[in-house]
């Protein structure tokens, strides 16, 4: 196996992994969409953002999944992983929320990775820039 055929599987796998936690999560807010409203607002984020949640979450996935738009949708999502640490996951004094702030930035680091890197040669963005 090459050096080139052992980087594109392993962006693969990353793009998979990666986009499997918020395909399934978008998925799910759909059938408890009331619940995921009142929990966002809590938290005073206004409940009318969650279609756009769910349509970065099922959406974005597919794309990172597909490897097609990656360098732009890493970004977003790292921007969001960002974004839900510091506003979901600030209680540090709870072991659990300590460690989602840390799960969601280290989540973010990985979609910085691939957008500096992009999605490899096992993707649509490779097949379409040819």
């Amino acid at each position: 196996m090459t050096h080139e055929t052992l980087a594109a599987a392993g962006l693969l796998a990353g793009r998979l992994l990666l986009a499997l936690i918020f395909i399934h999560e978008g998925y799910s807010i759909m059938g408890s969409y009331d619940g995921a409203v009142a929990y966002m607002q809590k938290f005073g984020v206004p409940g009318i953002l969650l279609p756009a949640v769910i349509a970065l979450e099922l959406g974005g996935g597919l794309l990172i999944a597909a490897g097609a738009m990656t360098r732009i949708v890493s970004m977003a999502f790292a921007i969001f992983c960002v974004l839900t640490a510091v506003l979901f996951h600030w209680q540090f004094g709870d072991r659990n929320q300590l460690l989602h702030f840390e799960k969601d930035l280290a989540i973010a680091g990985g979609f910085l990775v691939l957008a500096v890197c992009g999605a490899g040669r096992w993707s649509l963005d490779r097949y379409w820039t040819q």
